[in-house]
Order: C-alpha cells, then sequence, then structure tokens
C-alpha cells in the first residue's frame, strides 16, 4: 500500500473546494487534510500541518495566491504548491513557476490533470496541463514586454485588476492593504512597464493574456 499523499487546499470558494476534495480522494492514496480559503489561512495551515502538496487558487481576498506561495517557498523551499486557477494567461503560469509552483493546472482543462499534478508534485517534479506548457513554449520565445518578467507577483495582480477597470479604492479594499500602497504599485508597474495611459495598460494585458 502506497503512502498517503496529504493535501491542503485553498480557495475561497466553498463549492470548489468541496469539488475538489471529492475528486482528490477517489483516489485511495490521496487524503485532504486542511481547507484555506485565502493566502493568509494557507499559509498558516502549511505552518500547523506540514502537508505534501498543497493545491492553491491565484485569485483570494487578501494575499492572492502568487503572493502566498512566495512567502510559503520562502520559508519553506521544499513546499510543493499547484496552483490551480481559471487564469489560463502564459503570464501566470511563467510567474508562478519561476515563484517556486511546483505545477500550473487550469480549471477549465481535464480532471485528470489535477490530479497528475498531485502525483507528480508529490515525488518532486514539476507539473503543466499540455495546453499551458504549449503556451509557456512559445510565449518564451517573444517576451519583451511581458508583464510576468518584469513585475513582482504583487504588481501583476493590481496590473490585472487595473485591467479589468477596478478602481484603486475597489483594489485597496479587494486586497486589503492602503490606497498609499496601491498607488505605489501603480507607479512601479508605469514604470517598469513603460505605460503611459489606461488604455496602454490594458491593451498589453489583453496581448499577454491577463485579462481576455
Amino acid at each position: 500500500m502506497s503512502q498517503s499523499i496529504n493535501v491542503l487546499l485553498a480557495d475561497d470558494h466553498v463549492v470548489v473546494r468541496s469539488g475538489l476534495k471529492r475528486l482528490l480522494e477517489q483516489n485511495s492514496e490521496i487524503s485532504v487534510i486542511g481547507e484555506a480559503e485565502n493566502g493568509e489561512q494557507a499559509y498558516q495551515l502549511y505552518a500547523e500541518s506540514s502537508p505534501d502538496v498543497v493545491v492553491m487558487d491565484l485569485s483570494m481576498p487578501g494575499m492572492g495566491g502568487l503572493e502566498a506561495l512566495r512567502q510559503i517557498i520562502g520559508d519553506w523551499p521544499d513546499a510543493k504548491i499547484i496552483i490551480y486557477t481559471m487564469h489560463e494567461n502564459t503570464s501566470y503560469a511563467i510567474q508562478s513557476m519561476a515563484a517556486g509552483a511546483m505545477g500550473y493546472v487550469v480549471k477549465s482543462g481535464p480532471t485528470d490533470d489535477l490530479v497528475n499534478a498531485v502525483r507528480q508534485a508529490s515525488v518532486g517534479n514539476k507539473y503543466l496541463s499540455a495546453d499551458m506548457a504549449q503556451k509557456v513554449a512559445l510565449n518564451s520565445i517573444a517576451v519583451d514586454d511581458d508583464p510576468a518578467q518584469k513585475l513582482t507577483a504583487r504588481e501583476l495582480e493590481v496590473f490585472r485588476l487595473l485591467a479589468e477597470g477596478m478602481t484603486t479604492e475597489d483594489i485597496a479594499s479587494h486586497l486589503d492593504i492602503g490606497l498609499k500602497t496601491v498607488a505605489n504599485y501603480q507607479t512601479n508597474i508605469r514604470q517598469k512597464l513603460d505605460i503611459n495611459s489606461p488604455v496602454e495598460l490594458v491593451r498589453l494585458a489583453i496581448k499577454h493574456g491577463v485579462i481576455t
């Protein structure tokens, strides 16, 4: 009998978490030992339960998935984290893998993808779903102005929210940070990406698939 793979789920939607738990636990060797609804909770539960694998969403209120990934890997370099998200763009995949994720799986893909990713990550192998792997390979050929290459995890998150049309106030409340902090991120984003108007920002976000 192979040893159980203990998994921590982090997603802000209860329905998604219960669906994932069911999906994963159909496999006798996988056991879900904890559930978090935001990045802060994921970090805390990781510290408490030392799971074998974390399956984490990117877009959560407060500390998002990328920031939580960065902090967990920062404190536990051997942590095995899979990003499981609806974001099918390469920017997020590249940024996640660069930050230390073991896998990047899109929610719209086959359900087997996530189970395979958990199994692979548990033995130390990286996993990208097939279509993401192809997109990342193509994307790495042309990365001149790719936001994923130039922005930090938090800046990329703010960049996406700005591109989606959120105001500074909206972003501050969504991410649970101060208005001044958001303004600083905006300045950094404009400088790093050399953009001078909201229209340019949206155009760049669409070009790199950060928004559709």
